[in-house]
Order: structure tokens, then sequence, then C-alpha cells
């Protein structure tokens, strides 16, 4: 499938030409342009929605089910309070995607919003609604899956997708009132949704009116039905072994030995678990050896934290670590070069540290209200925080600008 010449990925991630800057773009938009006129991509005729399935296959009843709506999300002011990001992004990766969107003149693979469809309209993110009964959008979603789908096709990661139309008229409307007045989270795509808006803020400065740059192809699930996963993401300090890294860290934290050999680190990990449950907790793990941190010196923490953060904020697992662990005690500049990061995988993590002679830094993964409540203070995460998971898989549905 990588070969295939009408890969997606070559539409998203088009290769850069050695000494002509920019000529990727114009080759994605050429390819997105040819694909077009073959009738490998086809625009919809009529105004439509999108029912969204990601399943875990195998079986007639899977065991996991997450479904949401593919649509045109309006861009609005952050001042709004609609939108919530909880990441901050670099000027580079925004550059790219907005380069690569005026170039196709297209959205090419949505973003992914989180939501909460019970209760009435109006509600914040995070935060259940009185009624207890699913709005329009969360029933007309239900009601679509139980149809034929437009696509059903199984992954090579096992996941099963299935993709359904929504053209009625009053459907449209009916998800457009519920969905309006809501709040959503920015589960991923916090440089795509950043470059949306300068796209559109850089329209409007042109003299352009209303257009399709006003809109952006997002993905919206609702969080109440469908629990968002997050998983954990590992850090690996390379040339930082486990002794002195333990004996830097030891005057701040409790500091208790576990099992650290390959074949224990699942006990490891029990014991990660158990210590987070009670506040801030990770091990740290790189030869034959592993030990958890727990309970932070709650002086020490305070005094690491940058101004300006709320209490909150200071609380999390991830503050500690980055501000605490990583800069104050270890004195570290929390940067990729000096910082790795392993998404999920906490056997790899180690696996690296061994490699690199240095030291795993395991933890918890953020809980969905911990990063909800960053976010509705304006505030967001520590670098590399967060990780949602499953993310929509890119090709199914593109968003044209000469369709709106």
């Amino acid at each position: 499938m990588a070969a295939d010449p009408h890969n997606v990925v070559r539409l998203i991630l088009p290769r850069a030409v050695p000494g002509h800057a920019g000529e990727e773009y114009r080759h994605a938009a050429e390819s997105l342009r040819l694909w077009q006129e073959e009738r490998i991509l086809v625009a919809d005729q009529v105004p439509a929605l999108y029912v969204y399935e990601q399943a875990s296959a195998g079986g007639a009843s899977p065991a996991w089910v997450q479904r949401g709506l593919i649509g045109a999300l309006r861009l609005v002011e952050p001042e709004a309070r609609i939108v919530l990001p909880h990441e901050d992004v670099s000027p580079g990766p925004v550059a790219g995607r907005l380069a690569l969107m005026e170039a196709t003149q297209a959205n090419l693979e949505p973003i992914f919003l989180l939501y909460d469809g019970i209760g009435p309209a109006g509600n914040r993110a995070g935060e259940r609604g009185s009624g207890g009964q699913p709005g329009a959008a969360a029933s007309i979603v239900a009601g679509t899956a139980t149809s034929e789908p437009l696509i059903e096709t199984t992954t090579s990661d096992g996941l099963r997708h299935r993709l359904w139309a929504v053209t009625d008229p009053a459907d449209l409307a009916a998800i457009a009132a519920d969905l309006a007045p809501r709040q959503a989270l920015i589960a991923d795509g916090h440089h795509r949704y950043a470059a949306y808006r300068q796209l559109q803020a850089r329209r409007h400065q042109a003299g352009g009116g209303p257009g399709p740059w006003d809109y952006g192809l997002a993905l919206l699930v609702d969080s109440t039905a469908y629990p968002p996963h997050i998983g954990a993401i590992h850090r690996v300090i390379p040339e930082l072994d486990l002794p002195h890294a333990v004996k830097l860290a030891a005057p701040a934290f409790t500091v208790r030995r576990v099992p650290g050999s390959p074949g224990e680190l699942p006990a490891a990990l029990s014991a990660l678990a158990d210590a987070s449950a009670d506040g801030p907790a990770f091990v740290l793990a790189g030869d034959e050896s592993a030990y958890l941190l727990s309970h932070p010196d709650p002086v020490q923490a305070r005094a690491a934290m940058p101004a300006g953060r709320s209490p909150a904020w200071c609380e999390l697992p991830a503050a500690i670590m980055q501000e605490l662990l990583i800069t104050t005690l270890w004195e570290l500049t929390d940067d990729e070069e000096s910082v790795q990061v392993v998404h999920h995988d906490a056997e790899a993590a180690v696996h690296a540290a061994q490699a690199a002679g240095g030291t795993a830094v395991l933890c918890s993964p953020m809980s969905p209200s911990e990063v909800y409540a960053v976010a509705a203070r304006g505030e967001k995460v520590p670098r590399k925080s967060t990780s949602f998971a499953p993310k929509p898989r890119t090709g199914l549905v593109l968003r044209s600008f000469a369709q709106g």
C-alpha cells in the first residue's frame, strides 16, 4: 500500500525537493488535481456530514467502539471559548500545514475534537448535562450507524472503519443546532487548527469575505458516549545513568526500588499505577533495576514551578516531571535533544534508555478530566503530555475549498 500511486501520504506528507523550498506543496496540489480528474477522489453532489466509526475488529459485537461526525467546523475567535486547545504549537509545523492548505486549496485530514453530547446544548467541555439524555447529534449518529455503511474496511492495526453520509436537510439542521452552542476540546490537530485560523486571517486581511476558509475539517466525538483513551507518554534521558538519576531525585521524592528486569516490567508498571492514584509518581528504569518516585516534596515542587501557573497546573504529574524532576533536579533543558519522547510503549522506552546509557522515565497517562480542566482555564499542558487515540484515519474524507 505504501507504494500505491494514490496513497494519501503523497498528499499530506509530500517529499521535499532539494534546492526548491516549497516545491513539495505544488506537487501535492498537482496530485490532488489529477486524482480528482481521474475520479480517484469524487466530490459529493449534496451537502453532507459523515458518521465515522472505529471499532476493535473481530466478532459480531466489538469490545470497543468510537463514533463521531466528520464535517466543516466554523472557526471562531479564541475569546469565544468554543474550541479549547490544550497544547502549545510550534511556528514551523503550523507554517508547513498552512502552505499545504494554500497550495491544495483543501483540508486533507480532519482534526480530532471531543465534546459532551449529553444534556442540554450549552454544556461546557467535560461537564455532564443535567438531563442525562443524548442531544440531537448523538441520536442521529446512533441511528445512522444502524444502516448500511458507504465504506467498511479493517486496517493492519486491527481497527474496523465504517463511514456513513448524513444528507437529510432536517438532520443536518438538527445537528448544527445541537452542536453550535457546545464547547469542544482539541484532542489532536493543534497545528492544523492554528493553520486553519491563520489561513482565515490571511484571507480576511486580503479583503476576502466569507468563504471556505471560515471552516476547517474536523471529527467531533461525544466523549460521554465514547470516552477517550489517553496513552502514556514516556521520556528517555540519554547518558544520564540510572544510579545518578536516582541520587539526584532522592532529595525531593520518596524512592522505592521495584522489579526492574525486562520480564518484571509489568510489575513495575503496576506499582506505578497504584502510586499514581495517590498523586504524581514515576518509574525510573535503565539497567536491570527500576525505582518508583512518589510523594514529591510540596515545598520543592512549588519552588520549581514557573510564575503565573495555576495551583492545579502545578500539581499535574507532567508539570512535576518537567519542572521539578527534569529541569530543577537533573538541571536539563526539556527539549527534543535532551529529553526524548516515547509514546505508549514502556518497554521501548526502557530499551532506548539502555541503548543510550541513560534513564527512562515511565509515566501514567493524564486523565481526561485533567486535560479538560487545564484547557477550560485557558492553560496548556506541559510539552508532550497527552496522546489521544485512536486518531481518525486520513484519506476517508477530504474537504476541497471548491466545494466549500
